[in-house]
């Protein structure tokens, strides 16, 4: 199959030798697997390649491809686990590739007016939320914060100090008492949930890890910064949304607040030492507030 790799997909990659092998790569994983390509998925998102495809037996499904510094198994693992409850069902794949229910990816969470948006997001996440499994490999919050803190320590320049010094200080003290010890998604916002035909929303993408809830809902809490920034009462309405979205899903507001501080101010940070200074100061502004 000849095509040009999305355009969000190249500039997210850079010159990956991934990216020129994957026409090939797309053939042979299509024909090992009896699958009827159909199109390649545009603009797709940053870290996969998602080409829509028919089984043997006509069904519609999806197929995902992932470079192999994505390390897959996790998110083979966490959706084997979960079996089509609350997230797209894994129907096969091996290595970089995993086949999936066909979803309608054109039909987010993140298309609805925000209240309803939350509220059905809020929705999936909770169905997420379950004992992993026995024996899992899953990293814990504890272990990927780890890892940022350490990253953020060499970025700390891109944000006010005190900022970073209230986000480290959250960190080290949510970690002190970690309330739960659940399967969580792990990148989970409003783009991540898609509309399907057995359920009306599904999860996709997951990052999965074991921690808690708190630490899963604090990406969300961000969703549609854009929004809150150009508004008046942004301040005060992030926090309103902070305290819904704690309370509706009976998650400890002060957790959840700390957790999307932390959050926010590393992703701000990243973005920014990324190149993508307007993201990551939207990011800051929003941990500001909180």
């Amino acid at each position: 199959m000849d095509f040009e790799p999305p355009q969000r997909l190249v500039r997210a990659l850079g010159d990956d030798d991934w990216i020129g092998q994957l026409p090939k790569l797309v053939e042979e994983t299509a024909a090992r697997s009896g699958l009827e390509i159909e199109r390649v998925l545009a603009p797709g998102g940053r870290s996969s390649l998602i080409v829509l495809v028919r089984r043997q037996d006509g069904t519609a499904a999806a197929l995902k491809l992932v470079p192999p510094s994505a390390a897959p198994e996790p998110e083979r693992a966490a959706l084997a686990h979960w079996n089509g409850f609350g997230a797209v069902r894994l129907l096969g794949g091996s290595g970089g590739a995993l086949l999936l229910e066909r979803l309608h990816p054109e039909l987010s969470v993140r298309s609805l007016p925000e209240a309803k948006a939350l509220l059905e997001a809020a929705g999936t996440a909770r169905r997420l939320w379950v004992e992993p499994p026995s024996g899992h490999a899953f990293e814990t919050v504890a272990e990927r914060t780890a890892r940022q803190v350490s990253a953020l320590s060499d970025r700390a320049g891109t944000a006010p100090q005190a900022l970073v010094d209230d986000a480290l200080a959250a960190r080290e003290e949510l970690l002190a008492h970690s309330p739960e010890s659940l399967l969580l998604h792990g990148n989970f916002r409003q783009s991540k949930v898609l509309a399907g035909d057995r359920t009306p929303w599904l999860a996709v993408g997951p990052e999965p890890l074991v921690g808690e809830r708190a630490y899963d809902l604090a990406r969300l809490a961000r969703d549609r910064v854009e929004d809150l920034i150009a508004a008046t009462s942004g301040a005060s309405a992030a926090r309103r949304r902070v305290n819904r979205l704690a309370d509706s899903l009976d998650v400890d507001r002060e957790r959840l607040r700390g957790w999307t501080l932390f959050r926010a101010v590393e992703s701000g940070t990243r973005a920014i030492a990324e190149g993508r200074r307007a993201e990551g100061e939207v990011s800051l502004e929003f941990a500001g507030w909180l």
